[in-house]
C-alpha cells in the first residue's frame, strides 16, 4: 500500500482549482455553468507581447536560462520597480519564477524554519496557509471583517506579534477581497514593522494595475523597513498572462540569493520565451491598460448594483483587482427542499445545483461568512449569474 507523506495529507486542495474543476465536470455533462471561480482575466494577451514571443523563437532563444532570469529581463523589471513604483532594485535583487506562486513558496522555503509563525491577514489567497504549511510554519491569521473593509492596522499587526514571529504575508490589491491598502494604512505597518527588524513583510503586489483609486502603494517604499520588505508581482493578471507562468521578486541581496538556490533544486528558470515577451510587458507604458482596467471597473460597478438588490447579502467597496466578496451569513440556516445552509461553502455549492453559478466558499480564504465572486467575465454574463443567485437564494426559507 502506497504512504503518501503527512505533508501532502496536511495540505488542503485549492479550493478555487477544485470548484473550476467541479464547473468543467458539470459543463461536460451539457449544463450551462456560468463559472466565476477563477482569478483569471477574460482579455487576451497584448499583440506587442506576443509579437515578442514570436521573434524570441524566431531568434532561437530556446535554451536553458540562468535560474534567476535572463539578465535583461531582470535589468527591465528594475526599470520597472523604479518607474512604477519609485523601488531601487538591482538585478541581482530580483529572481523570476513560474508564477509568483512559486515566488512566494520560494521566499517562504528561504525563510521560515519548524515552528516560526507568520502573521496572515484574513480574507488571504487560498495558497498562502498551504505554503506555510509546507515550510511546517505556523500561520497565526489576524481576523479584518468587512466592517473593517478586510484590512488590518498596525495595532492588529503588534497584537499578534510573538518571538516566534517570523514574517507578514499579505497583498495589495487583495485576493479576495478586492482592498487595496492607501500609503496611510500601509506606514501604520511599517511603522510596527520597524520595531521587530526579525520579521521579513511578503507584500503580494500582483493585482498592483488592476487599482481603480489611482496610484498603487508599495509597502517597501518605506526606507526604515526597505530590507524587512519582499515584493512579489507578475504578469499573470494586469498583462493576461496567466498562462505564461511568470512571476518575480524585488528583495534584500540575501533572500533574492536564497530564492535562487530554492528555485535551482526545484524548477530552475522559467520558460525561456515567456522570459523574453515579459520584457516588452515591463518596457511598456502602464497607460496602456486604461480600456482593460476601465472595462474591470465599469463590471465592478455592475456587480455591486446587482448584488444590492439581493436582501440579506452585504458588500464592500472593493477598490482593485476582480473580486467581489459579500457577507452572505443571513443565509445560515435556511433550507430548500430539506436541504440546511450552514456555511458559505454550503451556500455555494446550493448555488452551484440550483443556480448553474460557480463561485468559491469563504472557508477557503479564511472568512467563512463570506463567498468570492470573479468578475472576470464580460457584462452580459455577469448580469445573468447575479440574477441566477438573487433568484435562488429567494428560493431558501
Amino acid at each position: 500500500m502506497i504512504q503518501l507523506s503527512d505533508r501532502l495529507l496536511a495540505m488542503e486542495e485549492s479550493a478555487t482549482i477544485a470548484m473550476a474543476k467541479k464547473s468543467r465536470e458539470l459543463k461536460a455533462l451539457g449544463m450551462d455553468i456560468i463559472s466565476l471561480s477563477l482569478g483569471e482575466p477574460d482579455f487576451y494577451t497584448p499583440a506587442f507581447i506576443k509579437d515578442a514571443a514570436k521573434k524570441a523563437l524566431d531568434d532561437n532563444y530556446t535554451m536553458y536560462t540562468p535560474v534567476a532570469g535572463y539578465d535583461d529581463l531582470r535589468e527591465s523589471i528594475s526599470l520597472k520597480f523604479k518607474r512604477d513604483n519609485n523601488l531601487s532594485y538591482s538585478k541581482e535583487q530580483i529572481v523570476v519564477s513560474t508564477g509568483a506562486k512559486q515566488s512566494i513558496a520560494n521566499v517562504v522555503l528561504s525563510i521560515i524554519n519548524p515552528g516560526d509563525e507568520v502573521i496572515i491577514p484574513a480574507p488571504y489567497w487560498v495558497s498562502y496557509l498551504e505554503i506555510v504549511k509546507v515550510a511546517e510554519g505556523t500561520p497565526v491569521v489576524i481576523n479584518a471583517g468587512l466592517e473593517k473593509d478586510f484590512k488590518i492596522t498596525g495595532d492588529d499587526l503588534e497584537k499578534a506579534i510573538t518571538p516566534k514571529t517570523k514574517m507578514l504575508m499579505f497583498s495589495t490589491p487583495c485576493n479576495p477581497t478586492g482592498s487595496v491598502y492607501t500609503k496611510e494604512e500601509l506606514a501604520d505597518l511599517a511603522r510596527v514593522l520597524k520595531k521587530y527588524p526579525q520579521i521579513i513583510a511578503l507584500s503580494d503586489e500582483i493585482y498592483e494595475h488592476i487599482n481603480f483609486i489611482g496610484k498603487h502603494e508599495s509597502l517597501a517604499q518605506f526606507p526604515e523597513i526597505y530590507d524587512q520588505v519582499v515584493t512579489v508581482n507578475g504578469v499573470s493578471k494586469a498583462w493576461a498572462m496567466t498562462g505564461w507562468r511568470l512571476g518575480y521578486i524585488g528583495a534584500p541581496k540575501t533572500i533574492a540569493l536564497a530564492c535562487d538556490k530554492v528555485q535551482g533544486q526545484f524548477t530552475s528558470a522559467t520558460c525561456s520565451i515567456t522570459q523574453k515577451a515579459t520584457i516588452s510587458a515591463m518596457h511598456a507604458d502602464p497607460s496602456v491598460l486604461s480600456d482593460m482596467i476601465s472595462a474591470f471597473k465599469k463590471r465592478r460597478d455592475l456587480v455591486l448594483s446587482l448584488l444590492g438588490e439581493i436582501p440579506g447579502i452585504k458588500i464592500n467597496n472593493p477598490d482593485g483587482a476582480f473580486y467581489v466578496f459579500p457577507d452572505c451569513s443571513s443565509f445560515f440556516g435556511k433550507e430548500y427542499n430539506g436541504t440546511t445552509i450552514s456555511n458559505s461553502d454550503q451556500l455555494c455549492m446550493y448555488l452551484l445545483e440550483e443556480g448553474l453559478v460557480a463561485l468559491v466558499g469563504g472557508e477557503a480564504f479564511g472568512d467563512p461568512n463570506c463567498f468570492r465572486i470573479s468578475y472576470a467575465a464580460s457584462e452580459e454574463t455577469l448580469t445573468k449569474a447575479m440574477h441566477r443567485i438573487k433568484e435562488s437564494l429567494s428560493k431558501l426559507t
